[in-house]
């Protein structure tokens, strides 16, 4: 049995953020991953990382009012106030770390225009500022010594006397389960994309932490908000950041219209993500666009400014499509990127269980609200990836630990030994998985219908069915990947359920929740979160009211 103050459950921005400042706090802090840290998703951050810097004129009440404003007034303005006022200091606290952000002329940090933002507060290194972050926060997590279960796959939350106590995770490499005893448990396992085919995602984000969170009793919030990039490849989901329109690249349709021009007449392509993505879409949907697709066009911008701002989306481009984008515009559609809910949390990233915390795009604070804009989730995972990782310090040395019977490690062994001993019956884990993200895709997307939904919902309990089933191929222990993808589908499926009951409740339009039958925002009966628990008869829904500091909603236009 092994034993730590704090365990961090994923190693992305969140996870290592959190684990070095429970070492700064005091506390014996370890992280767990299922896979090596710098493989972790916060690699596939593209564009920048928001922040408000008085030298520039800016302030972090501006950034605020533009991120209550994109969340559609669905986010909680006392957290938005947290992340926007930290950011300056995250910022700066990240150049000296390592990070070696792009400069402007005169040798300072140099800015980028991001969506739903009237000023350039988009920090960058060139297009891949997630890497280049997260490889930093790696080095200094190497550095402090913590230890790293790398390649450990977490199959369940240990809560004991009412007080999450730490986890039951398995060593990859040798196929025994182990217990894990924390004083607290900080889940920043990352999202979900992979509920979704196509997504921006890697195959990794699965919902591990929300689907252990909820499991082990604590309460989501906001999975009717999924956020749809405006800007993906056809072909396969891969991103092409939203820093090609902050430097000044057009959407155009068939007909060679900026039909942005339409949708959102002062902000045009730097509206926010969601207003983007339901114009595109309604260009699709009504002949206007070039096989399901829009077109983004950089040509205007020249080769010298596409290689050194926009490099890594020209060689995707140009790998997967042949495309180089200094001489023709790429074909973009809509695709699935972002989960703004996630486990429930206050500011110091603590759920509703004792000794839970949790940080990144698996928690929500709610500072994201209806709709996410661009830049602000690499600025989330840092701020309170930190105030998580001290507030579960905290916790862990004044709160007493309880023994642990040897009888919890059966329950999950018991369980990995029927999915072992399943017979085979025809089916897989790839094709339930492939029928959910298409169904997801199908129904749950831009334009949502109260039928579509529906059908989704149903289609989602037969294949929870069929899961009860599914033979799991490989029955050897050493990296059981076909048993891994397996208990990862357990959770999907949790997930995918949470999301399209919270999206059947909400009977308005806000955000990224566009519902076709009730196409308005509705302030008078939706001004609230929607919370979703488990219980022995399905997901359990509840209400909480959305905190107002200073601004009041208004009709939100770009």
């Amino acid at each position: 049995m092994f034993e730590h103050d704090v365990l961090v459950i994923g190693a992305g921005l969140a996870g290592l953020r959190a684990a070095l400042a429970a070492n700064q706090a005091g506390a014996d802090a370890a992280v767990i991953t299922k896979v090596h840290p710098v493989r972790s998703h916060s690699n596939a951050a593209q564009g920048g990382i928001n922040a408000a810097l008085t030298d520039r004129g800016d302030t972090w009440e501006e950034h605020a009012f533009e991120t209550v404003k994109g969340s559609d007034y669905l986010g909680d303005q006392d957290a938005i106030e947290v992340l926007c006022s930290e950011a300056g200091r995250a910022i700066i606290e990240q150049e000296h770390y390592g990070v070696i952000f792009s400069r402007d002329e005169n040798g300072r940090l140099g800015t980028r225009n991001f969506g739903g933002q009237q000023r350039a507060r988009t920090f960058f290194v060139a297009d891949f500022t997630g890497q280049a972050m997260l490889h930093v926060m790696y080095e200094q997590l190497v550095k402090s010594g913590t230890r790293v279960y790398e390649e450990w796959f977490v199959t369940s939350l240990i809560v004991e006397d009412g007080r999450c106590q730490g986890v039951i995770a398995m060593d990859m490499m040798s196929g025994q389960l182990h217990v894990i005893k924390s004083g607290a448990v900080i889940l920043a396992a990352g999202g979900l994309g992979r509920l979704y085919e196509p997504t921006t995602n890697a195959l990794i984000c699965t919902g591990d932490g929300m689907a252990l969170a909820y499991r082990a009793g604590a309460p989501l919030m906001d999975m009717e908000m999924v956020q749809y990039h405006p800007t993906t490849l056809k072909s396969n989901g891969v991103l092409i950041t939203e820093a090609a329109r902050g430097e000044g690249a057009h959407l155009i349709n068939a007909n060679g219209e900026r039909f942005m021009e339409k949708y959102a007449p002062n902000m045009m392509e730097l509206a926010s993500r969601d207003v983007v993505s339901r114009a595109e879409q309604t260009e699709i949907n009504e002949g206007r666009g070039v096989d399901g697709c829009v077109l983004l066009d950089l040509r205007h911008l020249g080769r010298e400014k596409i290689h050194e701002r926009l490099q890594y989306i020209n060689e995707v481009s140009m790998d997967f499509l042949g495309i180089d984008l200094a001489e023709q515009p790429v074909p973009v559609r809509p695709g699935m990127h972002y989960q703004m809910g996630g486990v429930k949390t206050d500011v110091d990233g603590a759920t509703p269980l004792p000794g839970l915390y949790a940080a990144g795009e698996c928690a929500c604070v709610s500072v994201h609200g209806g709709n996410r804009l661009g830049a602000n989730s690499l600025l989330d995972t840092i701020v309170f990836g930190r105030r998580s990782g001290e507030a579960a310090a905290i916790y862990s040395r004044e709160t007493a630990r309880a023994d642990i019977p040897e009888s919890r490690l059966s329950v999950d062994e018991d369980h990995i030994k029927e999915l072992l001993g399943r017979q085979d019956n025809g089916d897989t884990p790839a094709a339930i998985r492939l029928e959910l993200g298409t169904t997801m895709n199908d129904y749950v997307a831009v334009f949502r219908t109260v039928e579509g939904m529906q059908t989704a919902l149903e289609k989602i309990r037969g294949l929870n069915e069929r899961y009860g089933t599914v033979p799991v191929q490989d029955k050897g222990k050493v990296f059981n990947t076909n048993l891994i993808a397996t208990l990862e589908l357990g959770f999907m499926l949790e997930c995918a359920e949470t999301i399209v009951v919270s999206a059947l409740e909400r009977k308005e339009s806000r955000g990224a929740h566009f519902m076709t039958e009730f196409p308005q925002r509705d302030d008078e009966k939706w001004l609230k979160h929607i919370m979703v628990s488990q219980s022995a008869d399905g997901p359990k829904l509840d209400y909480v009211p959305v905190t107002i500091t200073q601004w009041e909603p208004q009709v939100r236009s770009y």
